[in-house]
């Protein structure tokens, strides 16, 4: 008997391996800097920035997360004790499903105008198809996935899509970075 995952799992599982993968490089890089450079050094220097770090990270997720989450979840590493590295990913992820709602916002309220459809074209236009497809499992994918979450978050504003199941399938972000962090706090004590 043969094993076929619908298409809809494909995508999932092709996306989370594109995670896993992406995760497997920061790590490696994350193993390397620590090895040949001062790079507990720059985090500790870092470390007394905290609300400069929240902004950065905060302008990244809404601009379509430029720089990885996994970078700020490495910074919390060295910014204080278990619990504040704890704090520091909660904190992390409530900027990032914020940013997440202000995309779904931006979406719903810039919808047909020239800057949202520039916006569209440029960065997530190719989603529109998966959402069409997909639905609220494209959220799903992009809470859990390197795909641009806060882009699907303003795809699916734009589509007026039902506001309390965006919350309910945006919350997958809280597990992604639940797992993410604590990889990365299992590497830290290698």
């Amino acid at each position: 008997m043969r094993f076929r995952l619908s298409l809809r799992n494909r995508f999932l599982v092709k996306n989370l391996l594109r995670g896993i993968l992406w995760l497997l490089v920061i790590v490696v890089l994350f193993i390397v800097a620590r090895s040949y450079f001062d790079f507990d050094g720059l985090l500790e220097r870092l470390s007394h920035r905290p609300l400069l770090i929240y902004f950065i990270f905060m302008v990244s997720e809404i601009m379509i997360g430029i720089i990885p989450p996994e970078v700020f979840m490495i910074w919390s590493l060295k910014a204080g004790s278990g619990s504040q590295y704890t704090l520091n990913i909660l904190l992390l992820t409530l900027i990032s499903y914020a940013a997440g709602v202000f995309g779904y916002f931006i979406g719903r309220y810039l919808n047909g105008t020239r800057i949202y459809d520039y916006i569209q074209s440029r960065f997530f236009g190719r989603y529109e198809a998966f959402l069409r497809r997909y639905g609220g499992f494209l959220l799903v994918v992009a809470a859990l996935t390197p795909l641009p979450y806060s882009g699907i978050c303003m795809l699916v504003g734009s589509v007026k899509y039902n506001f309390q199941k965006f919350l309910m399938y945006s919350s997958f972000r809280f597990l992604r970075f639940g797992a993410y962090a604590y990889i990365l706090w299992l590497v830290d004590k290698i």
